[in-house]
């Protein structure tokens, strides 16, 4: 399964990237790689899901993350994340405050998918 793929939901493309129960250098790799996915797009006309369910993370993977998403972020119209509860909020705080954005959290991939596409 490709864990970077666009999906659709209501009309609407939607960038999955799916972390799921990655180990750290799994995340650190994946993160590392969504900037060409991101920025083959339209400035501010990505929208994105992270899946972090169970995923792992270090500090590698963390600041792999921080540069991928300061680097996204021109092309970025909407975040959203869900299974961040595997995601220290000390991780989450230093990501937001790094790339200065913001990463909406949601319960269920349902949810955060009708969220992204709202307008």
């Amino acid at each position: 399964m490709e864990r970077i793929r666009f999906i659709t939901h209501q009309g609407k493309e939607i960038l999955l990237v799916d972390l799921s129960n990655c180990s750290a250098k799994e995340v650190e790799r994946i993160a590392r790689s969504v900037p060409t996915h991101v920025t083959a797009q339209a400035r501010g006309s990505v929208l994105l899901l992270a899946d972090l369910t169970g995923a792992s993370f270090d500090r590698e993977a963390i600041r792999s993350m921080k540069e991928s998403a300061v680097f996204d972020k021109p092309h970025i119209k909407k975040t959203a994340w869900i299974g961040a509860d595997s995601l220290p909020h000390v991780y989450q705080d230093g990501l937001r405050t790094f790339s200065r954005r913001s990463f909406p959290t949601f319960r269920s991939r349902e949810e955060a998918l009708d969220w992204l596409v709202t307008e």
